[in-house]
């Protein structure tokens, strides 16, 4: 069955009973497969069925439940259409694209408007289907490169807007509770104090900036469920329209049947919370913002030997690029001419700028430094690292935690749950408590109502989610989704790679020992052996000539090379035969080398491949070569063993060489001589061991133990294949990158206990006291509205998480 994913902005959710009804009216839907709403991010992620039901008709289910989706709008000014048909072809082509909701092309004014999905398409994406449609989209006119935060501004703004009003109107009621609860009423004989005075005021805050929660309560009611907007409106309501009665039935002041400010100062205090809330809401997704934020805007390209500057969503593959100093580079590319030195520390969190020569690829988005260089593009668009990293880091804030089902299925029940408790409360206080005491029985109900709202209960998971991937995109950590930041937490066994993942994965030459007729001529050794060796494809060969050509040694010129597999190779130079390999060769031509077997041992013993090298029949020189052991995998693997994992390393390499890595590192843990095909089966014993295993690689081999791997981390400088496999990769190619990821997990794990411990102590607490009379509505209403407050706040504190190999 073909399934595809839409990604909607929501509008209109205030708490988690929101988000759990719309999940289940669009659980519901014929063809949909998968639902996951997410009330921090105000998105629903809908897998579906396109041969069973539109997009269409899930939007129009969103809004019949009681919500809007959100929808961006670009106008692009369009140059080549000449007749009707033109207008058309460009508005079919955008009709079809996925995300596009509405496109309307108009030919007369050569302007196309376009109403689109701004989680499924960018302004970017329609400008480069009209330009492969043939025609040139001249400038995009309405749509902004930050529109999100411009949202969130306007929503802040109104917020704040409704709240001044709100506040301006209460001030006068505040006092009024005050003068009451120190008892002056009776001496002070205001007309600001007058029953209809206070009429006028909580009626304009009741019903002017309070309206939004008779709007949403009906919404809500109306698509048949509850959320935190009914219980604010009945709430209020019941404190209002009592008071009202009381009113024109002639009551005076100083007598407590007249509650108007208690509505009044709850919608304020609402207000206010959800203020802060939008606040620190809109810092939930400053990793995004920044991670676009580093895209280039524009490039220069080469074309027929000049230079232009054209928009970066113009540029090609196969395009020829210059980037100068101080530039951010465009795209992704390979470096044709020139050399500099880029900062990748947006990628990789190194602050070393990287040396880039003729033949380097360099990643878009990070920054030249010195020189000026020519590339050739090879990513564009959506292609771009630095776009997949979006992606990812996007589909991971949107995902869920397991740990969030708990909060889902609490939300669900919870408002229906508060509206019964409430007119029991309500019942108990006017039937039998104090019977006939309409006042306390109120306002014990409107102080359960208000205290009870599960905004925060909603917010407790999905925002520390959104955060600790966020600071994990900083760290050069991609998370792929909620369930596996949860899941790194409950680790406590961790399987290295060896090649690639603790040792650098390129052979390097280590050592270089002259024997016989060479003994103290090094450097000579190291010239004859690069010299036969430059003729070789193997990884071994070309460790002996990057040593040499690092060492600027000009090798001599070799005839008759000759490749014979398993053994080794040999040349001629200056009429003498050079042979190069294995024991076997040296046996093979009766080349003595047994007074040096200790050095080849010791060597051995080191992790070393040793190639024994002959010049004219006769012992010359040992030439040590090994896979090195990367500078930081030493102190990396022992921070993991002081946070309590059981490592172990997991290599097809022999015993020898496995343990001599592993003692470098500190593993004590070795899994050796390992087929490709058997890793998975070995992550498997592990897990039968009752360990929570995380399986650290780079190959495409290792791709089915990450897979099998309660967590797979891909090192991001290993193959696509590793990458796509894993649930976390690790950009710069670190060890500490699992440290990273593991920590941060911890730390995002407790800082979701908080949030859910704060979210539920307010009602655990709160509605017990509120039902026996014992907290006025108004401080309900206080707390009700810091509740979330203080738990988005919390979940803010994950951004100053600093990696604990960086803890000075």
């Amino acid at each position: 069955m073909h399934t595809e994913e839409t990604r909607l902005k929501v509008t209109g959710m205030s708490c988690a009973a929101c988000s759990a009804r719309l999940e289940r009216a669009l659980g519901k839907l014929p063809g949909v497969t998968e639902v996951r709403v997410n009330l921090a991010g105000e998105f629903a992620a809908i897998v579906y069925n396109p041969a069973e039901i539109k997009q269409a008709e899930i939007i129009s289910k969103i809004e019949t439940v009681g919500f809007g989706v959100a929808m961006e709008e670009a106008e692009i000014r369009i140059q080549g259409m000449t007749c009707a048909a033109c207008s058309a072809r460009v508005e079919k082509v955008l009709n079809r694209l996925p995300g596009v909701f509405q496109a309307t092309v108009n030919l007369a004014t050569e302007k196309a408007v376009v109403k689109y999905n701004p989680l499924a398409i960018t302004p970017a994406d329609l400008r480069r289907a009209v330009r492969e449609a043939g025609y040139a989209p001249v400038s995009e006119m309405s749509a902004t490169p930050d529109r999100e935060r411009q949202m969130r501004e306007q929503e802040i703004s109104r917020q704040k807007k409704l709240f001044s009003i709100s506040a301006l109107l209460s001030l006068p009621l505040l006092a009024y509770m005050a003068v009451m609860l120190a008892g002056w009423h009776q001496a002070m004989d205001l007309w600001i104090f007058h029953p209809y005075t206070q009429l006028v005021l909580a009626s304009v805050v009741q019903f002017g900036p309070g309206i939004y929660f008779y709007k949403d309560a009906w919404r809500t009611l109306r698509g048949g469920g509850a959320n935190m907007s009914v219980l604010v409106a009945l709430g209020t309501s019941a404190a209002y329209f009592y008071s009202l009665a009381a009113t024109f039935r002639g009551e005076q002041i100083g007598q407590t049947e007249i509650y108007y400010e208690t509505g009044a100062i709850i919608i304020t205090l609402v207000l206010l919370g959800k203020l802060l809330e939008a606040q620190a809401r809109g810092r939930t997704s400053e990793a995004i913002r920044r991670l676009m934020g580093l895209q280039a805007r524009t490039a220069v390209i080469i074309q027929d030997g000049r230079e232009q500057e054209i928009p970066v969503e113009d540029v090609r593959v196969g395009d020829i690029l210059l980037v100068r100093p101080g530039e951010k580079i465009p795209v992704d590319g390979i470096v044709i001419e020139g050399s500099s030195t880029v900062d990748e520390s947006m990628l990789t969190g190194e602050s070393i700028p990287s040396d880039k020569q003729p033949g380097d690829t360099v990643i878009g988005a990070t920054v030249n430094k010195l020189g000026t260089f020519k590339l050739q593009a090879t990513r564009v668009g959506q292609d771009t690292a630095l776009a997949q990293i979006i992606r990812i880091v996007e589909a991971a804030q949107g995902s869920k935690a397991p740990i969030q089902r708990l909060a889902d299925v609490i939300a669900a029940y919870f408002v229906p749950a508060v509206v019964a408790v409430a007119f029991v409360t309500f019942a108990l206080w006017y039937l039998w408590w104090q019977p006939g005491q309409l006042t306390q029985a109120l306002l014990a109900a409107t102080a359960v109502l208000v205290i009870a709202c599960p905004c925060a209960l909603g917010l407790a998971t999905p925002t520390s989610v959104m955060v600790g991937t966020g600071k994990g995109a900083e760290l050069g950590i991609l998370i792929k989704g909620g369930e596996h930041l949860e899941k790194a937490h409950r680790l406590n066994a961790i399987v290295l790679d060896k090649t690639g993942t603790i040792t650098h994965g390129r052979p390097k030459l280590t050592k270089v020992i002259p024997v016989g007729a060479y003994h103290g001529q090094p450097t000579k050794v190291l010239q004859l052996a690069a010299a036969v060796e430059r003729n070789s494809e193997h990884p071994l060969a070309k460790a002996i000539v990057e040593a040499a050509e690092g060492q600027g040694t000009n090798p001599y010129t070799t005839t008759a090379f000759t490749a014979m597999p398993g053994f080794g190779v040999k040349a001629e130079t200056d009429g003498n035969e050079i042979l190069i390999g294995t024991d076997k060769l040296m046996t093979q031509y009766r080349i003595d080398f047994s007074s040096w077997e200790a050095d080849k041992a010791e060597l051995e013993q080191q992790g070393n491949t040793v190639m024994l090298m002959a010049v004219a029949g006769q012992p010359a020189g040992l030439l040590a070569v090994a896979d090195t052991v990367k500078e930081e995998s030493a102190a990396a693997v022992k921070m993991l063993l002081d946070m309590g994992l059981e490592v172990w390393m997991l290599t097809g390499d022999n015993q020898r060489t496995a343990r001599s890595v592993a003692s470098q590192v500190g593993i004590t843990n070795i899994l050796a001589e390992v087929l490709p095909e058997e890793k998975a089966d070995k992550i498997k014993e592990l897990q039968a061991q009752n360990k929570c295993v995380g399986m650290v690689g780079d190959g495409i081999n290792d791709a089915p133990a990450l897979v099998t791997a309660d967590v797979g981390f891909a090192i991001g400088t290993g193959t696509d294949v590793a990458i796509e496999a894993a649930d976390i990769t690790l950009i710069g190619g670190s060890l500490w990158g699992v440290v990273d990821s593991i920590a941060l997990s911890r730390a995002t794990m407790k800082n979701i206990r908080q949030n859910l411990f704060w979210a539920l102590i307010y009602n655990t607490i709160g509605i017990p006291v509120a039902a026996l009379g014992l907290l006025n509505p108004v401080l309900a209403g206080a707390a009700m509205a810091f509740s979330s407050v203080s738990v988005v706040t919390n979940a803010l504190r994950l951004k100053k998480f600093t990696p604990p190999h960086r803890v000075c």
